[in-house]
C-alpha cells in the first residue's frame, strides 16, 4: 500500500499552516521586537483567527505525521516535506504577491527532482 496520499496530506496540512499564519501576521501589521510590544502583540497573536486556524492546521499536521512516521521509513518521508516550499513559494505568490524570481523557479524545480527521485527509490 502506498502512504503517499497520506504523506502528501501532512505536507499539505503543513504548507497551509505556513499560509494563514503569514495572513495572521499580516493583518497585525508591522511591529518593532521590543519587550513592550510582547502583551498587545500577544494578545493581537491570540486573538487571530487566522494564527489560531494556522496553529490548528500545524497540529493536525504533526497527528498525521505521526502516522506517517509509523507506517514509512524517514529517509523516504522527510525529503517529502520540501513539496511544502514549493507549495509555499507559488502560494505566497499568488496570495501575498511575494518575488517569484528565475533564481526561486530554479530552486523550485531542483526541488522538483529531489523529490522525484526520493519518490523512485522508496
Amino acid at each position: 500500500m502506498t502512504y503517499m496520499p497520506l504523506i502528501l496530506l501532512g505536507v499539505l496540512l503543513n504548507a497551509g499552516a505556513q499560509l494563514l499564519l503569514k495572513e495572521g501576521m499580516n493583518r497585525i501589521g508591522y511591529f518593532e521586537f521590543a519587550w513592550v510590544n510582547a502583551m498587545p502583540i500577544g494578545l493581537k497573536v491570540m486573538a487571530s483567527p487566522f494564527v489560531l486556524l494556522g496553529l490548528f492546521a500545524y497540529v493536525v499536521s504533526v497527528g498525521v505525521w505521526l502516522l506517517v512516521l509509523s507506517r514509512v521509513e524517514v529517509s523516504y518521508a522527510y525529503p517529502m516535506l520540501s513539496v511544502g516550499y514549493i507549495v509555499n513559494a507559488i502560494a505566497g505568490y499568488y496570495l501575498f504577491q511575494e518575488n517569484l524570481s528565475v533564481t526561486r523557479i530554479t530552486g523550485i524545480l531542483i526541488i522538483i527532482a529531489g523529490v522525484y527521485l526520493v519518490t523512485k527509490s522508496g
